[in-house]
């Protein structure tokens, strides 16, 4: 396996890493202090912007799994770019923002990624996030790693009061126009992706499908689930035991219909795609994700090159 370093600050630390952690190709994420010149900087120094140091995490990647076009777009959805000062509630040079470029390639694919961001016209300001040469890069003390993880209540509470949560539905998240969608979906397909419905069991398209491929969401074509995880839970509906990349989905509590349920939505679009069970198989995690055929559009193996998910095509060995 070929791995290669990926560095970015994008404000405080603690809200990076979560984004990054656990997906698919990612092996470690380390939060920590780069770009000034004091050696082994604690938090209170660069904290006291003395120190020319930003907050940043460091990713190890495999770029055969996880390309860093991908870790850069997802980067941008994490930050205010138009903001020189620091990001959201946080103020000051240990706050800005940053690229830290390994080689030329990443400086290239950075500049290409900033560039369209500035063509896409979703900002009204420029984009001040600069792209540098990564600097030695300091390991933060052990409170500060995976702080999402540790202090997961208040790290919840940070990253809403801080306003970020916010900013990134606001700027990031897919804009669904619902009256286009009406027109474009089958009346199923837009019950179950915009009104929570729920199809019938066992006369559903994907249920019994046990073809190789990727099921993508329905709407802004995202991987969510592959054959590989998938198996018949007798339910009647598609069931799987994980998603592909847990980034792109998101889970909400569902208290509806007398119950109190955890519901799956896709990331981007926001469409509701199903339900997740702690009744899986144990051996497999214990998890069960009950989707809706009508959420999803199955890509098979041998199409899914042409089509554009050919950098999927790992999960098949």
């Amino acid at each position: 396996m070929t791995t290669e370093l990926a560095t970015f600050a994008g404000g405080c630390f603690w809200c990076m890493v979560e984004p990054f952690d656990e997906r698919p190709g990612i092996l470690n994420v380390v939060s920590g202090y780069t770009g000034g010149n004091t050696e082994n900087p604690t938090y209170e120094e660069v904290c006291s912007n003395t120190t020319g140091h930003v907050e940043a995490v460091q990713i190890t990647f495999d770029p055969e799994v996880m390309p860093y076009e991908e870790l850069l777009s997802t980067f941008w959805q994490q930050i205010d770019p138009t903001d020189a000062d620091g990001q959201f509630n946080d103020r000051g040079e240990s706050y800005q923002t940053a690229i830290f470029y390994h080689n030329d390639k990443q400086k290239q694919l950075a500049e290409e990624s900033k560039q369209n961001i500035e063509a896409s016209g979703k900002f009204s300001k420029p984009i001040v996030t600069p792209i540098i040469p990564a600097k030695p890069f300091y390991k933060a003390e052990e409170e500060h790693q995976d702080y999402y993880k540790k202090q997961a209540f208040h790290y919840r509470l940070y990253k809403k009061g801080s306003g970020r949560e916010d900013f990134i539905k606001e700027n990031w998240q897919q804009k669904v126009d619902s009256a286009k969608l009406k027109e474009q979906l089958t009346p199923i397909q837009y019950s179950v992706t915009q009104e929570n419905g729920t199809e019938r069991p066992f006369s559903n398209e994907y249920w019994d499908n046990e073809e190789e491929g990727i099921y993508v969401d329905l709407i802004s074509g995202d991987v969510l689930f592959s054959s590989q995880d998938k198996f018949d839970a007798g339910c009647g509906w598609p069931s799987f035991t994980k998603p592909v990349d847990p980034y792109l989905v998101k889970e909400n509590t569902d208290t509806s219909h007398g119950m109190i349920r955890t519901e799956v939505r896709s990331k981007q679009a926001d469409s509701h795609l199903g339900h997740v069970f702690n009744d899986g198989p144990k051996d497999k995690g214990g998890l069960r994700y009950c989707m809706n055929s009508a959420a999803m559009k199955f890509i098979p193996k041998e199409e899914m090159k042409d089509k554009g998910y050919g950098r999927y095509l790992y999960l098949f060995g």
